[in-house]
């Protein structure tokens, strides 16, 4: 039978041994939160009920979110909350390069909700916290993980003349399943586009997928490749987990072995870097891009 045919799914279990985490505690991790929550800024970590949030912030690390927790998209993968946003806060860019200064950190990840009700998606308050991240910090290696902005190029181009050292935006999963994973506002080809236009920028771009949610190998190996076809340098794939009975169901949990196999198939398309597991995240080990000279 032809493999195109064969969804990725076996009978629903419990979660494996592979994928249990510890709680989140220690010296580090308590360190990262009170600051964070002191100077009123929301991670990604903590919102989306991250499995790595234990490691990260126990090495002083977060992916931070701007433009506030409430998303103006329903992505059924996701748990954001959902509705209609607070006003823009103005001084969330300066009070998150203060909190990077006073962490002292090498790296970090800068992603939002989605600001579907802002004229311009976000993307001047996005460009200001690049800014004021490389004057408070001109050390720190900044990504910045964004909205598609609905494809409007005008606008990435203003994220992109902040100067971010990575950019990124991820497809999620693969074509068919689009519809049914992501908010209707969101698209397939929409980020390839958008990928491809930060590409020909001159930055270095990322995206992300998530397995098991019902994805035959056929249909990832055509993710990688459409990827790597609009530019995409660095690419992660992880094990979709549901954060709340709202959310999709788990299809399959992928052993790690299959893993290693995806990230060899992934690597033979000439990535830059390949980071594939059940607990890989878009940001998951971002910095070691740079950290192991991949990057300069």
């Amino acid at each position: 039978m032809d493999e195109t045919l064969i969804p990725l799914k076996t009978p629903r279990a419990r979660k494996p041994d592979w994928l249990k985490v510890r709680l989140p505690a220690g010296e580090g991790y308590e360190r990262v939160r009170s600051l964070l929550q002191s100077l009123d800024l929301h991670t990604v970590c903590a919102e989306s009920r991250c499995p790595n949030m234990a490691e990260c912030w126990g090495g002083g690390t977060a992916t931070v979110m701007l433009m506030g927790a409430v998303c103006t998209r329903a992505c059924r993968f996701c748990h954001v909350v959902s509705g209609r946003p607070e006003p823009l806060d103005p001084r969330e860019p300066r009070h998150l390069a203060e909190a990077v200064a006073r962490l002292g950190l090498r790296y970090l990840v800068v992603t939002s909700v989605d600001r579907d009700d802002l004229p311009d998606g976000g993307a001047g308050h996005f460009a200001s916290a690049i800014r004021e991240l490389k004057g408070a910090s001109p050390g720190t290696k900044v990504e910045v993980l964004i909205p598609d902005f609905r494809g409007e190029t005008a606008l990435l181009d203003v994220v992109a003349a902040a100067g971010p050292d990575v950019v990124a935006q991820n497809l999620e999963t693969v074509r068919r399943l689009t519809s049914s994973v992501r908010d209707p506002r969101a698209g397939y080809d929409q980020t390839l586009e958008v990928l491809r236009h930060l590409k020909s920028r001159g930055l270095v771009t990322k995206s992300s997928l998530m397995v098991g949610l019902g994805e035959t190998r056929a249909e990832l190996r055509e993710a990688f490749a459409d990827l790597r076809a609009a530019g995409v340098d660095v690419l992660t794939v992880g094990q979709y987990l549901r954060p709340s009975p709202w959310n999709l169901p788990v299809e399959r949990f992928v052993e790690p072995s299959e893993f290693d196999e995806l990230a060899g198939e992934a690597r033979e398309l000439g990535f830059l870097y390949v980071a594939a597991g059940p607990l890989v995240r878009s940001s998951y080990r971002a910095a070691e891009l740079f950290l192991e000279g991949k990057l300069h």
